[in-house]
Order: structure tokens, then sequence, then C-alpha cells
């Protein structure tokens, strides 16, 4: 029974091969930047970037319908657009930068649906936003193999001042005036990429579940940066493999499969976490 539902349908067919696949490779890139968001405490700045893309998504599919990479440079587009205007408000006006963010991304989505109603059909609205990871192919695979790479690299060479800028800006900006703005503007564009990346495998809503779910859940467990990102990674890792296991032993959808999976595991390290106060009061 546990060969039959864990390991053998990644044996035997291939889509269930690619779908683990990305769901790993998406799974170590954006857990990461999950980490990040949350030492930040801009863990919602996810959720309203990964809806902000859906207007240059839907731009690119009435182009030149689902091509993967026409929608992918719109997405991004977007969502750097999105990102930028946000500062720029933030900066300008009284409002704080969640807000800015709130503001935004709540037109982007409406947009962005009103934009694909007016060409596409109900199936191709589901795809944009649930995604479709049992249809994945090849040269999605290997584009989103590319984002975890590119992904894994930059945040090699940037990660002391990742984490200068997570613990004390000031520091920085009394040094390098000009640094945290290009830190900050890289970790962006490294989040728009990733959601970019995601939106294929798990569409624009559920995108930021595989970010956001298992770094939080990692916060209960480890006390030290390396720790974290570590056990985040992991976590995402066995989420995805789980969630696609479940989902085809079950007839289930395999991205909400996942994020629900993840959703449990952050569950249980709330109740059950080694730095959780609920394990210590009960």
């Amino acid at each position: 029974m546990i060969w039959h539902i864990f390991f053998q349908p990644f044996i035997e067919y291939g889509f269930m091969r690619r779908a683990l696949v990305v769901c790993l490779a998406l799974s170590v890139s954006t857990t990461m930047l999950g980490v990040f968001l949350l030492l930040r405490r801009m863990s919602l700045m996810g959720d309203a970037l990964s809806h902000a893309i859906l207007p240059g998504v839907a731009v690119g599919y009435l182009v030149n319908g689902m091509s993967l990479l026409a929608m992918s440079i719109g997405g991004f587009l977007a969502g750097i657009v999105v990102a930028l205007v946000a500062g720029l408000v933030s900066r300008r006006t009284p409002l704080k930068e969640d807000a800015s963010f709130a503001g935004l991304y709540l037109g982007s989505l409406a947009l962005g649906v009103t934009l694909v109603s007016l060409r596409g059909s109900n199936v191709n609205l589901l795809h944009l936003l649930f995604g479709s990871i049992l249809a994945v192919d090849n040269s999605a695979a290997l584009f989103v193999a590319g984002v975890c790479a590119l992904t894994l690299m930059l945040l090699a060479l940037f990660y002391r001042g990742l984490v200068t800028e997570a613990f004390d800006i000031a520091w920085l900006q009394a040094n390098k005036r000009w640094l945290p703005a290009l830190l900050h503007g890289l970790f962006l564009a490294l989040l728009v990429l990733n959601l970019v990346a995601g939106f294929q495998v798990l569409g624009t809503l559920m995108a930021v579940g595989l970010m956001m779910l298992p770094a939080v859940a990692a916060r209960c467990w480890m006390r030290t940066l390396p720790g974290l990102l570590l056990m985040a990674g992991v976590s995402g890792v066995f989420c995805a493999w789980l969630g696609l296991s479940l989902s085809w032993a079950v007839s289930l959808p395999a991205g909400p499969s996942i994020v629900l999976t993840a959703s449990g595991w952050f569950l249980i390290s709330v109740l059950c976490g080694s730095r959780s106060r609920l394990r210590a009061h009960f």
C-alpha cells in the first residue's frame, strides 16, 4: 500500500514525475524567499504579488494564447510594476507599503480576471487561477528549474546583505545608502520571478501557499537562520511529495492537495513545535 501510494505513480507515469520535479524545485527556492519575507514581517506581500501578476499573465494570454513565454514575461513585468508603484506610494504618501500593496493587488486581481473573461473560457480562467500541475510539459519544467537555480545562486551571493537588511537596515543605510535599495529591488525581482514560475504549476492564487506555509511552520521549530532555511526547504519538499501522492491516491486536485498538506504541517507545528507557546501552555 505504501509503495503503491507514495512511489509507484512517480515511477510509472511521466506526467507525475514532471509534476514532482517541478514541485520539488519550487519548494526549495520559494521557501527560502518565504523565510526572508517572514523575517521582514512582510508575509502577506507574497500573496499580494501573486495576485498582482495576473493582469500581465492575462495580457500575455490574450496576445499569444497559452504561451508560457508570453504569460511569464507579462506576469513578471506586471509584478515589477506593482512593486515599484507600491514603493513609490509608500514613500510619497502617509500609507505604509503593506497598505499600498493591498490597494494595488485587489485592483490587479479584478483587472486580470476581467481581461481573461473577455476572450477566454471558465476553463482558461481556472487554469490561470489554480494552475494545472499534472499538465506541466518539459518546457515549463525547465523554466521552473532555471528559476530555482538562479534564485539559489543569487541568494547565496547576496546572503549577508539580505540578512543584514532584514535585521539592521539602519546600519546598511549609514554605510552605503544605495545598498538597501539595491538589495530590496533584487529581493522583489526574485519574489516576482518565483511567483511567475509558480503560477504555471499552482496558479496565481495557490503559488504563495508553498512559499509561506513551510517557512512559517519552520519558525515554530528552529531558532537559528540556517536551521530555519534548512527546515523550511525540507518541509516544502516533503509537503509537495506528500500532497502529490495523496492527490493521486484519493483523486483530489493536485495543487490544493499540496497546499492543504502544507497547511496541516503548519497546524502541527503551531501545536507541537518546540518554540510554540501553545505547546508550553498545554
